[in-house]
Protein backbone atom coordinates (compact mmCIF):
# COMPACT_ATOMS: atom_id res chain seq x y z
CA UNK A 1 0.00 0.00 0.00
CA UNK A 2 2.84 2.35 1.20
CA UNK A 3 4.44 1.34 -2.59
CA UNK A 4 1.21 2.02 -4.36
CA UNK A 5 0.68 5.59 -2.71
CA UNK A 6 4.63 6.67 -3.71
CA UNK A 7 4.05 5.30 -7.20
CA UNK A 8 1.08 7.26 -7.33
CA UNK A 9 2.52 10.50 -5.82
CA UNK A 10 5.57 10.40 -8.51
CA UNK A 11 3.24 9.67 -10.74
CA UNK A 12 0.74 13.04 -10.06
CA UNK A 13 4.04 14.65 -9.89
CA UNK A 14 5.31 14.27 -12.72
CA UNK A 15 2.00 14.63 -14.67
CA UNK A 16 1.28 18.13 -13.41
CA UNK A 17 5.25 19.15 -13.94
CA UNK A 18 4.48 18.33 -17.91
CA UNK A 19 1.17 19.37 -17.76
CA UNK A 20 3.09 23.33 -16.56
CA UNK A 21 5.35 23.01 -18.85
CA UNK A 22 2.38 23.12 -21.54
CA UNK A 23 3.19 20.13 -22.82
CA UNK A 24 0.92 17.41 -24.93
CA UNK A 25 0.04 13.84 -23.50
CA UNK A 26 1.36 12.35 -26.36
CA UNK A 27 3.49 9.59 -25.98
CA UNK A 28 5.09 10.50 -28.86
CA UNK A 29 5.53 14.00 -29.32
CA UNK A 30 6.57 13.74 -33.44
CA UNK A 31 9.68 16.02 -34.19
CA UNK A 32 8.00 19.36 -34.87
CA UNK A 33 6.85 19.44 -30.90
CA UNK A 34 9.78 17.57 -29.48
CA UNK A 35 11.36 20.94 -30.84
CA UNK A 36 8.77 23.03 -29.35
CA UNK A 37 9.07 21.16 -26.55
CA UNK A 38 12.52 21.75 -25.53
CA UNK A 39 11.94 25.16 -26.32
CA UNK A 40 9.12 25.15 -23.30
CA UNK A 41 6.55 26.36 -25.62
CA UNK A 42 3.07 24.73 -25.65
CA UNK A 43 2.28 21.21 -27.50
CA UNK A 44 -1.24 20.41 -26.75
CA UNK A 45 -3.67 20.52 -29.46
CA UNK A 46 -7.53 19.98 -29.18
CA UNK A 47 -7.31 17.62 -26.18
CA UNK A 48 -9.13 18.28 -23.02
CA UNK A 49 -7.33 20.80 -20.68
CA UNK A 50 -7.61 18.64 -17.82
CA UNK A 51 -7.94 20.10 -13.71
CA UNK A 52 -4.04 19.51 -13.18
CA UNK A 53 -3.54 21.86 -16.47
CA UNK A 54 -5.63 24.41 -15.53
CA UNK A 55 -3.24 26.68 -13.53
CA UNK A 56 -4.10 30.77 -15.08
CA UNK A 57 -6.91 32.20 -12.42
CA UNK A 58 -6.10 36.07 -13.76
CA UNK A 59 -9.27 37.79 -14.85
CA UNK A 60 -6.65 40.49 -16.18
CA UNK A 61 -5.40 37.67 -18.34
CA UNK A 62 -8.84 37.50 -19.99
CA UNK A 63 -10.00 40.92 -20.47
CA UNK A 64 -6.28 41.91 -21.45
CA UNK A 65 -5.97 39.66 -24.27
CA UNK A 66 -8.99 40.98 -26.00
CA UNK A 67 -7.61 44.61 -25.31
CA UNK A 68 -4.64 44.20 -26.96
CA UNK A 69 -6.13 42.01 -29.83
CA UNK A 70 -8.13 44.96 -30.73
CA UNK A 71 -6.77 47.89 -29.92
CA UNK A 72 -5.14 48.09 -33.24
CA UNK A 73 -4.74 49.89 -36.45
CA UNK A 74 -7.08 46.80 -38.32
CA UNK A 75 -10.35 47.95 -35.49
CA UNK A 76 -9.39 52.01 -36.13
CA UNK A 77 -9.58 51.48 -39.81
CA UNK A 78 -13.20 49.91 -40.19
CA UNK A 79 -14.35 52.82 -38.25
CA UNK A 80 -13.26 54.68 -40.72
CA UNK A 81 -15.52 52.57 -43.41
CA UNK A 82 -18.60 54.47 -41.88
CA UNK A 83 -17.62 57.61 -43.32
CA UNK A 84 -15.38 56.33 -46.36
CA UNK A 85 -17.71 53.65 -47.76
CA UNK A 86 -21.34 54.31 -46.42
CA UNK A 87 -21.24 57.62 -46.42
CA UNK A 88 -22.72 58.34 -42.92
CA UNK A 89 -21.93 61.59 -40.38
CA UNK A 90 -19.48 61.13 -37.73
CA UNK A 91 -22.60 60.86 -34.71
CA UNK A 92 -24.81 58.41 -37.17
CA UNK A 93 -21.34 56.37 -37.65
CA UNK A 94 -20.62 56.22 -33.71
CA UNK A 95 -24.06 55.37 -32.50
CA UNK A 96 -23.74 52.42 -35.13
CA UNK A 97 -20.72 51.54 -33.99
CA UNK A 98 -21.84 51.39 -29.81
CA UNK A 99 -24.70 49.39 -30.93
CA UNK A 100 -23.48 46.63 -33.42
CA UNK A 101 -20.05 46.21 -31.20
CA UNK A 102 -22.17 45.68 -27.73
CA UNK A 103 -24.18 43.33 -29.55
CA UNK A 104 -21.66 41.07 -31.54
CA UNK A 105 -19.21 40.78 -28.33
CA UNK A 106 -21.96 39.05 -26.25
CA UNK A 107 -21.33 35.80 -27.43
CA UNK A 108 -17.59 36.29 -27.42
CA UNK A 109 -17.95 37.12 -22.94
CA UNK A 110 -20.71 33.89 -22.77
CA UNK A 111 -18.61 31.59 -24.62
CA UNK A 112 -15.50 31.98 -22.94
CA UNK A 113 -17.56 30.86 -20.26
CA UNK A 114 -17.48 27.52 -21.75
CA UNK A 115 -13.55 26.98 -21.93
CA UNK A 116 -13.31 27.74 -18.28
CA UNK A 117 -15.98 25.64 -17.26
CA UNK A 118 -15.17 22.56 -19.96
CA UNK A 119 -11.99 22.93 -20.75
CA UNK A 120 -12.45 22.23 -24.16
CA UNK A 121 -11.70 24.69 -26.99
CA UNK A 122 -14.24 26.51 -28.57
CA UNK A 123 -14.37 24.72 -32.11
CA UNK A 124 -14.24 20.79 -30.11
CA UNK A 125 -16.93 22.26 -27.49
CA UNK A 126 -18.89 23.55 -30.06
CA UNK A 127 -19.83 19.21 -30.70
CA UNK A 128 -22.04 19.73 -27.98
CA UNK A 129 -23.62 22.92 -29.25
CA UNK A 130 -24.16 22.42 -33.16
CA UNK A 131 -23.77 18.31 -33.91
CA UNK A 132 -20.91 16.31 -35.04
CA UNK A 133 -21.19 16.83 -38.90
CA UNK A 134 -22.08 20.34 -38.16
CA UNK A 135 -18.85 21.22 -36.28
CA UNK A 136 -16.91 20.39 -38.91
CA UNK A 137 -18.43 22.36 -41.38
CA UNK A 138 -17.71 25.37 -38.74
CA UNK A 139 -13.97 24.23 -38.35
CA UNK A 140 -13.42 24.17 -42.23
CA UNK A 141 -14.92 27.64 -42.27
CA UNK A 142 -13.16 28.95 -38.80
CA UNK A 143 -10.12 27.70 -40.92
CA UNK A 144 -10.05 30.00 -44.11
CA UNK A 145 -11.52 33.07 -41.71
CA UNK A 146 -8.16 32.90 -39.48
CA UNK A 147 -6.42 33.41 -43.21
CA UNK A 148 -8.87 35.87 -44.02
CA UNK A 149 -8.58 38.07 -40.85
CA UNK A 150 -5.01 37.72 -41.27
CA UNK A 151 -4.59 38.98 -44.30
CA UNK A 152 -7.18 41.96 -43.62
CA UNK A 153 -4.96 42.80 -40.87
CA UNK A 154 -1.43 42.58 -42.79
CA UNK A 155 -2.80 44.68 -45.33
CA UNK A 156 -3.55 47.30 -42.86
CA UNK A 157 -0.18 47.93 -41.75
CA UNK A 158 1.47 46.84 -44.56
CA UNK A 159 -0.10 50.17 -46.17
CA UNK A 160 1.43 52.20 -43.32
CA UNK A 161 4.95 50.91 -43.22
CA UNK A 162 5.53 51.61 -47.14
CA UNK A 163 4.23 54.89 -47.17
CA UNK A 164 6.05 55.60 -43.70
CA UNK A 165 9.02 54.19 -46.13
CA UNK A 166 8.24 55.98 -49.80
CA UNK A 167 7.19 52.83 -51.17
CA UNK A 168 11.16 51.71 -50.27
CA UNK A 169 9.96 48.74 -48.70
CA UNK A 170 8.00 46.55 -50.86
CA UNK A 171 4.62 45.64 -49.51
CA UNK A 172 5.65 42.11 -49.93
CA UNK A 173 8.75 42.56 -47.42
CA UNK A 174 6.12 44.46 -44.91
CA UNK A 175 3.39 41.59 -44.70
CA UNK A 176 6.62 39.41 -44.39
CA UNK A 177 8.02 40.98 -41.20
CA UNK A 178 4.74 41.02 -39.44
CA UNK A 179 4.10 36.95 -40.61
CA UNK A 180 7.49 36.21 -39.15
CA UNK A 181 6.41 38.97 -35.64
CA UNK A 182 3.32 36.70 -35.47
CA UNK A 183 4.99 33.22 -35.87
CA UNK A 184 7.60 34.22 -32.84
CA UNK A 185 4.65 34.24 -30.45
CA UNK A 186 1.90 32.08 -31.57
CA UNK A 187 4.66 29.17 -31.58
CA UNK A 188 5.14 29.05 -27.56
CA UNK A 189 1.55 28.78 -27.11
CA UNK A 190 -1.36 29.47 -24.19
CA UNK A 191 0.68 31.17 -22.03
CA UNK A 192 2.93 33.42 -24.36
CA UNK A 193 0.36 34.65 -26.00
CA UNK A 194 -0.96 36.05 -22.39
CA UNK A 195 1.83 37.97 -21.28
CA UNK A 196 2.58 39.45 -24.58
CA UNK A 197 -0.99 40.74 -24.66
CA UNK A 198 -0.92 41.27 -21.44
CA UNK A 199 1.08 44.75 -22.25
CA UNK A 200 0.60 44.73 -25.77
CA UNK A 201 -2.04 47.38 -25.36
CA UNK A 202 -0.22 50.11 -23.86
CA UNK A 203 1.69 51.44 -26.56
CA UNK A 204 -1.00 51.69 -28.91
CA UNK A 205 -3.16 53.36 -26.53
CA UNK A 206 -0.54 56.25 -26.45
CA UNK A 207 -0.58 56.37 -30.33
CA UNK A 208 -3.95 56.86 -30.37
CA UNK A 209 -3.46 59.57 -28.10
CA UNK A 210 -1.20 61.35 -30.14
CA UNK A 211 -3.46 61.18 -33.16
CA UNK A 212 -6.16 62.59 -31.12
CA UNK A 213 -4.06 65.90 -30.31
CA UNK A 214 -2.83 65.80 -33.79
CA UNK A 215 -6.32 65.77 -35.54
CA UNK A 216 -7.40 68.51 -32.99
CA UNK A 217 -4.86 70.35 -34.07
CA UNK A 218 -5.13 69.94 -37.69
CA UNK A 219 -8.92 71.09 -36.87
CA UNK A 220 -9.84 68.92 -40.10
CA UNK A 221 -12.83 66.87 -37.96
CA UNK A 222 -16.41 67.41 -38.78
CA UNK A 223 -19.50 66.28 -37.30
CA UNK A 224 -21.73 66.37 -40.27
CA UNK A 225 -24.92 66.15 -39.53
CA UNK A 226 -28.04 63.70 -38.64
CA UNK A 227 -29.81 62.74 -41.93
CA UNK A 228 -32.56 60.39 -41.98
CA UNK A 229 -34.14 58.33 -44.72
CA UNK A 230 -34.37 55.18 -46.64
CA UNK A 231 -30.56 56.20 -47.57
CA UNK A 232 -29.36 56.52 -44.33
CA UNK A 233 -30.91 53.39 -43.05
CA UNK A 234 -29.63 51.17 -45.43
CA UNK A 235 -26.01 53.06 -44.74
CA UNK A 236 -26.26 51.71 -41.02
CA UNK A 237 -27.92 48.19 -41.65
CA UNK A 238 -24.33 48.00 -43.64
CA UNK A 239 -21.89 49.20 -42.00
CA UNK A 240 -24.06 48.01 -38.90
CA UNK A 241 -23.33 44.26 -40.53
CA UNK A 242 -19.50 44.94 -40.58
CA UNK A 243 -18.99 45.60 -37.36
CA UNK A 244 -20.89 43.48 -36.11
CA UNK A 245 -18.97 40.74 -38.08
CA UNK A 246 -15.61 42.60 -36.49
CA UNK A 247 -17.01 42.38 -33.29
CA UNK A 248 -18.39 39.22 -33.02
CA UNK A 249 -15.79 37.25 -35.27
CA UNK A 250 -13.51 36.09 -31.97
CA UNK A 251 -16.74 33.84 -31.32
CA UNK A 252 -15.20 30.45 -32.71
CA UNK A 253 -12.19 31.26 -30.82
CA UNK A 254 -13.46 32.55 -27.82
CA UNK A 255 -13.14 29.29 -25.29
CA UNK A 256 -9.51 29.01 -26.64
CA UNK A 257 -8.21 31.52 -24.31
CA UNK A 258 -9.65 30.87 -20.99
CA UNK A 259 -9.34 26.99 -20.76
CA UNK A 260 -6.69 27.46 -18.46
CA UNK A 261 -8.54 29.30 -16.15
CA UNK A 262 -9.70 26.93 -13.06
CA UNK A 263 -13.90 25.23 -13.49
CA UNK A 264 -15.12 27.15 -10.26
CA UNK A 265 -14.09 30.48 -11.62
CA UNK A 266 -16.92 32.79 -11.23
CA UNK A 267 -19.05 33.13 -14.59
CA UNK A 268 -20.36 36.77 -14.16
CA UNK A 269 -16.62 37.39 -13.15
CA UNK A 270 -15.32 35.96 -16.66
CA UNK A 271 -17.84 37.00 -19.23
CA UNK A 272 -17.82 40.53 -18.30
CA UNK A 273 -13.76 40.21 -17.91
CA UNK A 274 -14.25 39.36 -21.61
CA UNK A 275 -16.98 41.67 -22.68
CA UNK A 276 -14.89 45.03 -21.24
CA UNK A 277 -11.65 43.83 -22.33
CA UNK A 278 -13.26 43.48 -25.96
CA UNK A 279 -16.34 46.25 -26.48
CA UNK A 280 -13.77 48.57 -24.82
CA UNK A 281 -10.98 48.91 -27.31
CA UNK A 282 -13.92 48.01 -30.28
CA UNK A 283 -15.59 51.16 -29.36
CA UNK A 284 -12.88 53.22 -28.93
CA UNK A 285 -10.73 52.54 -31.82
CA UNK A 286 -13.65 52.61 -34.66
CA UNK A 287 -14.92 56.15 -33.38
CA UNK A 288 -11.57 57.71 -33.63
CA UNK A 289 -11.21 55.92 -36.52
CA UNK A 290 -14.19 57.19 -37.77
CA UNK A 291 -13.42 60.59 -36.51
CA UNK A 292 -10.36 60.87 -38.54
CA UNK A 293 -12.16 59.73 -41.72
CA UNK A 294 -14.03 63.28 -41.58
CA UNK A 295 -11.21 64.55 -42.20
CA UNK A 296 -11.04 63.34 -45.44
CA UNK A 297 -13.89 65.79 -46.44
CA UNK A 298 -12.57 68.63 -45.43
CA UNK A 299 -9.01 68.44 -46.53
CA UNK A 300 -7.97 67.63 -49.90
CA UNK A 301 -4.82 66.28 -48.88
CA UNK A 302 -5.90 63.71 -46.20
CA UNK A 303 -8.71 62.90 -48.96
CA UNK A 304 -5.88 62.44 -51.25
CA UNK A 305 -3.70 60.17 -49.45
CA UNK A 306 -6.34 58.19 -48.25
CA UNK A 307 -7.68 56.84 -51.74
CA UNK A 308 -3.73 56.32 -52.70
CA UNK A 309 -2.87 54.37 -49.44
CA UNK A 310 -6.42 53.85 -47.82
CA UNK A 311 -6.12 53.60 -43.85
CA UNK A 312 -1.99 53.65 -44.41
CA UNK A 313 -2.51 57.23 -45.73
CA UNK A 314 -4.66 58.72 -43.15
CA UNK A 315 -3.01 57.88 -40.64
CA UNK A 316 0.18 59.27 -42.56
CA UNK A 317 -1.54 62.45 -43.09
CA UNK A 318 -2.52 62.74 -39.46
CA UNK A 319 1.02 61.85 -37.65
CA UNK A 320 3.44 62.88 -40.30
CA UNK A 321 3.02 65.66 -42.61
CA UNK A 322 2.34 69.01 -41.28
CA UNK A 323 2.44 67.52 -37.73
CA UNK A 324 5.29 65.08 -35.90
CA UNK A 325 7.99 64.49 -38.93
CA UNK A 326 10.12 61.82 -38.10
CA UNK A 327 8.60 60.99 -34.29
CA UNK A 328 5.58 60.50 -36.41
CA UNK A 329 6.74 57.98 -38.73
CA UNK A 330 8.59 56.36 -35.83
CA UNK A 331 4.43 56.05 -34.16
CA UNK A 332 3.25 55.01 -37.58
CA UNK A 333 6.11 52.28 -37.45
CA UNK A 334 5.09 50.89 -34.03
CA UNK A 335 1.39 51.48 -35.24
CA UNK A 336 1.84 49.03 -37.67
CA UNK A 337 3.08 46.36 -35.40
CA UNK A 338 0.46 46.19 -33.50
CA UNK A 339 -1.39 43.99 -36.13
CA UNK A 340 0.66 41.33 -34.43
CA UNK A 341 -1.21 41.75 -31.38
CA UNK A 342 -4.59 40.99 -32.97
CA UNK A 343 -3.37 38.23 -35.41
CA UNK A 344 -2.05 36.46 -32.79
CA UNK A 345 -5.42 34.69 -31.83
CA UNK A 346 -6.08 34.03 -35.57
CA UNK A 347 -2.46 32.42 -35.95
CA UNK A 348 -3.12 30.22 -32.72
CA UNK A 349 -6.55 29.22 -33.14
CA UNK A 350 -6.35 28.11 -36.87
CA UNK A 351 -4.23 24.87 -35.69
CA UNK A 352 -7.34 24.00 -33.31
CA UNK A 353 -9.83 24.50 -35.81
CA UNK A 354 -8.10 22.78 -38.31
CA UNK A 355 -7.35 19.90 -36.06
CA UNK A 356 -10.93 19.46 -35.47
CA UNK A 357 -11.75 18.74 -39.17
CA UNK A 358 -10.77 15.72 -39.93
CA UNK A 359 -9.55 13.24 -36.93
CA UNK A 360 -6.35 12.31 -38.66
CA UNK A 361 -5.23 16.12 -39.28
CA UNK A 362 -4.64 15.97 -34.98
CA UNK A 363 -1.67 14.00 -36.02
CA UNK A 364 0.20 17.27 -37.75
CA UNK A 365 1.38 19.65 -34.50
CA UNK A 366 -0.86 22.57 -33.95
CA UNK A 367 2.64 24.27 -34.15
CA UNK A 368 2.93 23.53 -37.41
CA UNK A 369 -0.40 24.44 -38.70
CA UNK A 370 0.06 27.74 -36.90
CA UNK A 371 3.09 28.07 -39.33
CA UNK A 372 1.69 27.06 -42.23
CA UNK A 373 -1.36 28.90 -41.66
CA UNK A 374 1.02 32.43 -41.70
CA UNK A 375 2.34 31.69 -44.83
CA UNK A 376 -0.71 30.82 -46.83
CA UNK A 377 -2.23 33.78 -44.94
CA UNK A 378 1.03 35.84 -46.87
CA UNK A 379 -0.16 34.41 -50.06
CA UNK A 380 -3.13 35.76 -49.77
CA UNK A 381 -2.49 39.16 -48.45
CA UNK A 382 -0.12 40.25 -50.51
CA UNK A 383 -2.10 40.26 -53.99
CA UNK A 384 -5.06 41.43 -52.03
CA UNK A 385 -3.09 44.41 -50.66
CA UNK A 386 -3.95 46.74 -53.38
CA UNK A 387 -8.12 46.44 -52.71
CA UNK A 388 -7.88 47.27 -48.93
CA UNK A 389 -11.43 48.73 -48.97
CA UNK A 390 -12.96 46.02 -50.79
CA UNK A 391 -11.70 43.31 -49.47
CA UNK A 392 -12.49 45.04 -45.18
CA UNK A 393 -15.93 45.29 -46.40
CA UNK A 394 -16.56 42.09 -47.95
CA UNK A 395 -14.50 40.01 -45.68
CA UNK A 396 -16.26 41.63 -42.34
CA UNK A 397 -19.87 41.06 -43.75
CA UNK A 398 -19.12 37.36 -44.81
CA UNK A 399 -18.06 36.70 -41.10
CA UNK A 400 -21.13 38.12 -39.57
CA UNK A 401 -23.08 35.69 -41.47
CA UNK A 402 -21.56 32.99 -40.92
CA UNK A 403 -20.84 33.57 -36.87
CA UNK A 404 -24.79 34.58 -36.35
CA UNK A 405 -25.84 30.89 -37.93
CA UNK A 406 -23.37 29.44 -35.39
CA UNK A 407 -24.35 31.88 -32.88
CA UNK A 408 -28.25 31.06 -33.37
CA UNK A 409 -27.59 26.94 -33.35
CA UNK A 410 -25.57 27.09 -30.16
CA UNK A 411 -27.74 29.18 -28.07
CA UNK A 412 -30.65 27.29 -29.10
CA UNK A 413 -29.31 24.61 -27.95
CA UNK A 414 -27.80 25.41 -24.58
CA UNK A 415 -30.47 27.24 -23.46
CA UNK A 416 -33.93 25.28 -24.37
CA UNK A 417 -32.29 21.76 -24.73
CA UNK A 418 -29.73 21.74 -22.04
CA UNK A 419 -31.57 24.27 -19.85
CA UNK A 420 -28.29 26.32 -19.48
CA UNK A 421 -26.76 24.07 -17.28
CA UNK A 422 -23.10 23.05 -17.47
CA UNK A 423 -24.23 19.69 -16.37
CA UNK A 424 -25.60 18.61 -19.39
CA UNK A 425 -22.14 18.56 -21.21
CA UNK A 426 -20.07 15.06 -20.57
CA UNK A 427 -16.93 16.61 -21.47
CA UNK A 428 -14.75 14.09 -20.31
CA UNK A 429 -15.98 11.60 -22.79
CA UNK A 430 -16.12 14.44 -25.67
CA UNK A 431 -14.76 11.49 -28.10
CA UNK A 432 -17.74 9.10 -27.45
CA UNK A 433 -20.23 10.10 -30.21
CA UNK A 434 -23.07 9.43 -28.24
CA UNK A 435 -22.36 12.02 -25.42
CA UNK A 436 -23.09 14.65 -28.84
CA UNK A 437 -26.09 15.63 -31.09
CA UNK A 438 -24.80 14.09 -34.29
CA UNK A 439 -25.78 17.17 -36.42
CA UNK A 440 -28.73 16.50 -38.54
CA UNK A 441 -30.77 19.08 -37.41
CA UNK A 442 -27.69 21.60 -37.13
CA UNK A 443 -26.64 20.81 -40.89
CA UNK A 444 -29.95 21.46 -42.23
CA UNK A 445 -30.47 24.68 -40.48
CA UNK A 446 -26.92 26.07 -41.09
CA UNK A 447 -27.80 25.77 -44.99
CA UNK A 448 -31.27 27.42 -43.93
CA UNK A 449 -29.11 30.51 -42.93
CA UNK A 450 -26.72 30.10 -46.03
CA UNK A 451 -30.29 30.78 -47.78
CA UNK A 452 -31.11 33.90 -45.63
CA UNK A 453 -27.75 35.34 -45.78
CA UNK A 454 -28.29 35.04 -49.83
CA UNK A 455 -31.91 36.69 -49.93
CA UNK A 456 -30.00 39.81 -47.18
CA UNK A 457 -26.58 40.88 -48.64
CA UNK A 458 -26.18 43.24 -50.35
CA UNK A 459 -22.11 43.55 -52.21
CA UNK A 460 -21.18 45.52 -55.49
CA UNK A 461 -21.36 41.88 -57.02
CA UNK A 462 -24.80 40.91 -55.87
CA UNK A 463 -27.72 42.17 -53.79
CA UNK A 464 -30.56 39.89 -52.67
CA UNK A 465 -34.19 39.94 -52.86
CA UNK A 466 -34.96 41.19 -49.56
CA UNK A 467 -31.87 43.29 -49.47
CA UNK A 468 -32.90 45.58 -52.61
CA UNK A 469 -35.73 46.55 -50.31
CA UNK A 470 -34.22 48.84 -48.10
CA UNK A 471 -33.20 52.23 -49.93
CA UNK A 472 -31.87 53.19 -53.23
CA UNK A 473 -28.58 50.75 -53.53
CA UNK A 474 -29.91 47.95 -51.12
CA UNK A 475 -28.99 47.52 -47.21
CA UNK A 476 -26.76 44.66 -46.34
CA UNK A 477 -29.22 42.73 -43.52
CA UNK A 478 -27.41 39.25 -44.06
CA UNK A 479 -26.47 38.29 -40.35
CA UNK A 480 -29.60 39.37 -39.49
CA UNK A 481 -31.73 37.03 -42.68
CA UNK A 482 -29.18 34.28 -41.43
CA UNK A 483 -29.89 34.10 -37.57
CA UNK A 484 -33.63 34.04 -37.89
CA UNK A 485 -33.49 31.23 -40.58
CA UNK A 486 -31.32 29.18 -38.60
CA UNK A 487 -32.94 29.98 -35.93
CA UNK A 488 -36.52 28.95 -36.83
CA UNK A 489 -35.00 26.11 -38.92
CA UNK A 490 -32.74 24.46 -36.12
CA UNK A 491 -35.46 24.66 -33.36
CA UNK A 492 -38.29 22.73 -35.67
CA UNK A 493 -36.07 20.13 -36.09
CA UNK A 494 -33.84 19.85 -33.41
CA UNK A 495 -36.56 18.04 -31.46
CA UNK A 496 -37.37 15.35 -34.03
CA UNK A 497 -33.36 14.88 -33.90
CA UNK A 498 -33.84 13.86 -30.63
CA UNK A 499 -36.81 12.05 -30.97
CA UNK A 500 -35.69 9.66 -33.27
CA UNK A 501 -32.15 9.78 -33.13
CA UNK A 502 -32.08 9.84 -28.89
CA UNK A 503 -29.22 12.72 -28.86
Amino acid sequence: MEMDEKKIGSEQEQSISSYEAGQSDNAKLGFINTIASKLKAETKGIELVTDEEKVGDSLWNAASMWLSANMVIATYSLGALGVTVFGLSFWTSVLTIIFFNMLGVISVGFFSIFGARLGLRQILLSKFLVGNWTMRIFALINAIACVGWGAVNIMSSAQLISIVNNQACPPWVACLILVILTILVTFFGYHVIHVYEKWAWIPNVAIFIAIIARMKIAGTFTAGEFVSGTTTAAGVLSFGGTVFGYATGWTTLASDYTVYQPRNINSLKIFFSVYAGLLTPCIFAMILGAACATGTLTNERWAELYHEYSIGGLVYAVLVEDSLGKFGEFLCVLLALSTVSNNIPNMYSIGLSTQAIWSGLIKIPRVAWTIIGNFVTLAICIPAYYHFVEVVDQFMTMIGYYLAIYEAIAFSEHFFYNKGKFSAYDYENHKDPKSHPIGYAGTVSFFAGVAGAVLGMSKQWFTGPLAKLIGPFGADIGFELSFAFTFVVFNALRPLEKKYVGR
